[in-house]
């Protein structure tokens, strides 16, 4: 086992990923067939729509829906949706918010470089604690920010 912030080999890597994709392919029968991208692509346009219309999207909805939907652990939704929001695929609703006057071009570089510090230490830690614990604490944050809102 690895120390808490120490980083897998990549065969440890290939092998958990291996491990996982053979336990959805036989609970599942098979992660990437027709029913399987229909829901993808389905679960994407949703979280499209819900970040493009509330700035949400990628945690909020996307990580709850690929662990209850498609029976991927806390970490591979996770894992998955971090993957998803560290590529383009949010540039032209940023670009709509940018040319409307709604995005701020400074504050989002200042963020970013937070953010890019912030979700390795992050990861780090997250990969070592139990999928259970991490489920508690997603549910925990999810509620938390739902409170605030609902009584703000």
């Amino acid at each position: 086992m690895t120390s808490s912030f120490a980083a897998p080999s990549p065969s440890d890597t290939v092998k958990a990923y291996a491990s996982n994709k053979e336990r959805r392919s036989a609970e599942k029968g098979g992660d990437h067939g027709v029913d399987s991208i229909i829901i993808y692509v389905l679960l994407g346009a949703t979280a499209g729509v819900l970040s493009g219309l509330l700035g949400i999207g990628g945690g909020i909805i996307l990580v709850p829906a690929l662990v209850l939907l498609v029976g991927l652990t806390q970490h591979e939704a996770q894992g998955t949706t971090l993957i998803l929001l560290t590529a383009p695929f949010g540039l032209l609703a940023a670009l709509t918010y940018y040319q409307s006057g709604y995005a701020d071009l400074k504050i989002a570089a200042i963020l970013g470089i937070g953010f890019f510090f912030g979700a390795f230490l992050g990861a780090k830690v997250a990969v070592n604690v139990p999928n259970v614990l991490l489920q508690k604490i997603f549910g925990i944050a999810l509620l938390v920010i739902a409170v605030y809102f609902l009584l703000k």
